[in-house]
This record gives C-alpha cells, structure tokens and sequence, in this order.
C-alpha cells in the first residue's frame, strides 16, 4: 500500500478526534527552556513545581529501580540536581505522556503498553551507547513514543482495533498488516499524525513512522534502526503488552536486522 495514500488516511482519521490530548503545557515550556545552554536548575525546578502531577511522577521516577538512588530524594530541586539537566527532558516527556492518555480505557491495557514503551525506551538507549549513537536521549525518548498510534487507536477506535487484534489471532498476520487491512493506514502512520500535531522534531516524527521499515527513513536511519531494534528486542523478551499472543513477526525479515553495521548490536 501507498506510505503517502496511508498518510492522508492517517491524517484524515486523527482530524476526526475531537479530544485528542496535548503535550501539557508545562512539559513545552521544560523542554524550550532545556534547549537552552545556559539554563539552571533553579529555573527549570521553578517551572516544574507549577505542574503538581509532573513534580509527583518525577519524584516517583527518580525513586524507582530505574534510576537507583542510594537514599530516597525527597526534593523536586535535588532529584533535578542527580538526574542532570540531559535526563530531565526524558523524564518530562515520559510524565507527559502517561499523563495525556491515563485513564482514557481502550482495548490495549495502560500499564503493559508503557511498559512495552518503557523497555523499547531503555533497551534504545543501551543499543545507542553500544553502537556509539551521539545522541542516548534521543534514543530513549524515540523508544518512549514509538508505538504513540497504536495507544490512539486503542482508544478513539476500539470496536474495530478490537477486530485487528482478533485477525491476529485467528491468522499468522502482522499486527501492521492487519491494521492496514482494516484502517488503510497504520500506527505507524497515525503516530506520525499525531507528532505532527504536537509539533515534534523531524527525527521523532521519523522514527515513528518508519520505526518498522527503518531503511525508508532519511532524516536519521540510524534511529530508526536503533528503536526497531529495541522493539524486536522487548518483543521477545515479552515485554509487549503484557506478553499478548497476537503479536506476530519474523525476526529474519526485519530491515534493521539486513544491515551489516546494525547486526553486531545485537
């Protein structure tokens, strides 16, 4: 099928969702103010503590396994302090985005899909440092977002994901696949859409959309590679929505898996 055909699909599908959730504007501000060299930790501390939902999920993170503290951080300034200014975007992001679809339903449960976007996330970020990849965080936060339009059409078109899901039950079909069959474009796509619509770099709004076919990418092949990777790397581990039979793929026919320089990653 047509990528551009897809592509108007996909747009025409996400213009039709009237309560589509924005990237709240706290988390904009953050990362504006992170592109910033000069910036201080007071400063962006002082932003941060306006958003109560954000400080308590950064607060959360900075405590959790992932991030190890010896001791418990109880200060929104000193969490900020430890994790450095580089990985207070990822943990702004990441915040933002559970925040944008918590408690909306859908056919796919909440905590497997960010557990699957949590993995994909960490796992890039380990295949990015491996293969000496400038830049870990955009890895991660590429990870974080990958599948954005599989959780859009769990929740704003859930009778008929419902019905995809089933198809991948009931034959040896990709998940894509059965999407395109049903919607005439995929998560891929509408993913795409959405970043669109959130104003995202280039290289994220990339990396969603080829994160299955990275050799179609231009702007940054290398992390699309990077994030198809990590995909295929959670999805054995069963770490893809709560380990769901339906899940289908050939580790063989993966483009990321072609590449000479990518396979010594793995």
């Amino acid at each position: 099928m047509d990528r551009q055909v897809m592509l108007e699909t996909a747009r025409s599908m996400v213009a039709t969702i009237d309560d589509l959730p924005t990237i709240p504007a706290v988390a904009t501000q953050v990362l504006q103010l992170l592109n910033n060299p000069d910036v201080n930790v007071d400063e962006v501390a002082d932003l941060m503590l306006a958003d109560q939902v954000m400080t308590a999920r950064v607060m959360k993170m900075v405590n959790s396994p992932v991030y190890r503290p010896s001791q418990e951080i109880t200060s929104l300034k000193r969490a900020l302090v430890y994790l450095g200014l580089r990985h207070i975007k990822e943990v702004a992001l990441t915040s933002s985005f559970i925040n944008a679809f918590e408690d909306k339903g859908g056919v796919l449960e909440v905590a497997p899909c960010w557990e699957h976007a949590f993995g994909v996330g960490m796992v890039a970020k380990v295949i990015a440092e491996k293969i000496h990849y400038p830049d870990l965080e955009k890895a991660y936060i590429g990870g974080i977002i990958h599948d954005i339009g599989e959780v859009v059409l769990s929740y704003y078109r859930a009778e008929q994901f419902a019905k995809v899901l089933e198809m991948t039950r009931q034959r040896p079909i990709k998940l894509i696949d059965a999407e395109a069959e049903t919607f005439g474009t995929t998560h891929a796509e509408i993913g795409f859409c959405i970043a669109e619509r959130w104003n995202f770099p280039e290289a994220y709004r990339e990396a969603i959309l080829f994160h299955h076919d990275p050799r179609a990418a231009t702007s940054d092949p290398v992390l699309c590679a990077i994030i198809n990777l990590a995909d295929l790397f959670c999805t054995v581990r069963d770490l893809n929505y709560g380990g769901r039979s339906w899940v289908v793929f050939n580790l063989a026919e993966e483009e990321a898996l072609r590449r000479n320089e990518w396979v010594a990653v793995v």
